[in-house]
């Protein structure tokens, strides 16, 4: 028998450190020392199209986002872990030992595997919004059943099938091996493709508020502060 629901992590490699000095670089991008320097660099601009800073202005542009950088306060941080955060770490880290063991097997072909990083994609992508996927357990029940219990079960049977049985079908209308599993992916995929929609619809309407205080906030005039 095969198994691939887990598999023993490797040394990190330069695609880990990568993404770790990306994580560093969308932080900061977040952090509240470059929100309030660009809004400061954003007032430069405004006074050079205004035709207030001069022949300078990019010096002017650059100084205020320095001066907003430096003065900001710091972002507080946060050492507590919530419970949205431990949880789906765990069924993030389940999902990459299901994928190393199915690397590991060396016993799917590659539309299989293929189709298997679309769907951990769209996992991916839910895990990262943790307190809005565990505020619905129904959400939180399917992304965690596909991970453990769903994916595992499919891709277990596939993989202790000879090659040759699992290409060949049956009768000429009975599926082969090859194309249930393909099936049972694109299925599990449509379900948790619903559930990343309604899990960034969350996002969205997030936007279209700020984007409704940002009009009546500065929609008036440009200098009215």
């Amino acid at each position: 028998m095969i198994a691939v629901r887990a598999a023993r992590p490797g040394p990190p490699g330069p695609a880990t450190e990568a993404a770790v000095s990306a994580e560093r670089v969308l932080r900061y991008l977040g952090s509240t020392r470059n929100i309030a320097g660009c809004a400061l660099a954003l007032l430069g601009a405004l006074a050079h199209f205004l035709g207030l800073a001069g022949a300078f202005w990019p010096v002017v542009v650059a100084g205020l986002y320095g001066v907003g950088a430096l003065l900001a306060p710091p972002d507080r941080i946060r050492l507590a872990v919530s419970h949205a955060e431990v949880e789906t770490g765990l069924l993030r880290a389940d999902l990459d030992a299901l994928l190393r063991g199915v690397e590991s097997s060396q016993r799917f072909p590659g539309d299989v595997q293929a189709r298997l990083g679309g769907l951990a994609d769209v996992l991916s992508g839910v895990l990262g919004r943790a307190e809005v996927l565990t505020a619905s357990p129904d959400h939180l029940h399917i992304v965690s059943q596909t991970i453990r219990d769903y994916l595992p079960a499919s891709l277990e049977a596939y993989a202790n099938l000879p090659r040759a049985y699992a290409l060949s079908r049956r009768t000429d209308r009975e599926r082969s091996a090859h194309e249930e599993l393909l099936a049972q992916l694109d299925l599990l995929e449509a379900k948790l493709r619903e559930v990343a929609g309604a899990v960034h619809r969350g996002d969205e309407q997030a936007l279209r508020d700020q984007g409704r205080f940002l009009r009546e906030r500065f929609g008036g005039s440009g200098l009215d502060l």
